[in-house]
């Protein structure tokens, strides 16, 4: 299959096919636009990445293998595109963000219901996440009218110790846990919340701020992430991912439109993100990167 194609694309850093395809590709002198999907940003911005030194060697190979001119990172955000090529010196990176399915018709919903502010946290639990941080944020609220649901799922042993944080700070009635969601049941998570907060260390794209956004739903998104045009765009607030921030970002977007605000991001995810747009992008990067004109 690699003899009889133009461009091979090849996801993902770390996983088996990675290092044959790189090799395949330099024999048969095959151009590669390779999406890491976040995994070598990861590597190079969370400290507690797992196999550092594993994954080290493993990007010495890449490099090796790379054949330089004919290796282009497909990457997400400008943090991703710096974090990629600092592992990956001898690619160069083009940015063409995630696209989104945007819903044509949403339910009529109610905004803080009788009152209550419903916080929702929506991905997988892992410490890079930042939840810890954000439950901190809640209980320093100490307002029991400010609910979190938690959807997603993860290492057990992480969850029981994100439970354990839960219990420590008597948050038993504010937050619930859902596990993971999809199809409907994330869609009902979405129509059910007044606010989504992502309070990441480090992501490349954050998928999740684009899903809330289409769905109609306000963000409170971390400097972790590279969502800063939520301000600009009035969707949504950017702020550090310490609980003191997080706390002040809760009560201030309270006091906003909400409504007015999850039109703002809808609006701005048809016009910048839909998914025919982003192939439009990938089609022309194909074009480039075989030789050939658009």
């Amino acid at each position: 299959m690699i003899r009889w194609a133009d461009v091979v694309h090849l996801t993902a850093a770390y996983s088996f096919p990675t290092l044959p395809t790189l090799f395949v590709c330099r024999v048969l002198g095959k151009p590669v636009v390779w999406s890491p999907r976040g995994g070598l940003q990861a590597t190079h911005e969370w400290p507690g990445a797992r196999r550092r030194t594993l994954k080290r060697l493993w990007e010495s190979v890449c490099n090796v293998t790379i054949r330089k001119g004919r290796c282009i990172l497909h990457v997400t955000s400008e943090a991703e595109k710096k974090a990629s090529l600092a592992r990956m010196p001898e690619t160069s990176a083009v940015i063409i963000a995630n696209g989104v399915e945007i819903p044509d018709d949403l339910q009529r919903r109610v905004w803080r219901p009788q009152g209550r502010m419903r916080l929702l946290f929506l991905g997988r639990l892992s410490e890079e996440k930042g939840i810890e941080n954000l439950l901190r944020a809640l209980a320093q609220l100490a307002d029991r009218s400010i609910e979190l649901t938690i959807c997603g799922t993860g290492e057990p042993r992480y969850i029981e110790t994100v439970r354990g944080v839960v219990q420590a700070l008597h948050l038993e009635k504010q937050v619930i846990f859902r596990g993971h969601v999809e199809g409907v049941d994330k869609t009902c998570a979405f129509l059910e919340a007044d606010v989504c907060v992502v309070p990441s260390h480090s992501e490349n794209f954050c998928m999740v701020v684009a899903e809330a956004l289409a769905h109609g739903v306000p963000v409170i998104a971390s400097k972790g992430t590279p969502w800063a045009k939520v301000e600009k765009n009035e969707c949504g607030l950017w702020v550090d991912n310490s609980q003191e921030s997080l706390a002040r970002a809760v009560l201030d977007i309270r006091a906003r439109n909400l409504a007015e605000m999850g039109n703002n991001g809808r609006t701005w995810m048809r016009h910048s993100f839909q998914w025919g747009r982003i192939a439009e992008e990938m089609c022309v990067l194909y074009h480039s990167v075989a030789g050939e004109k658009t």
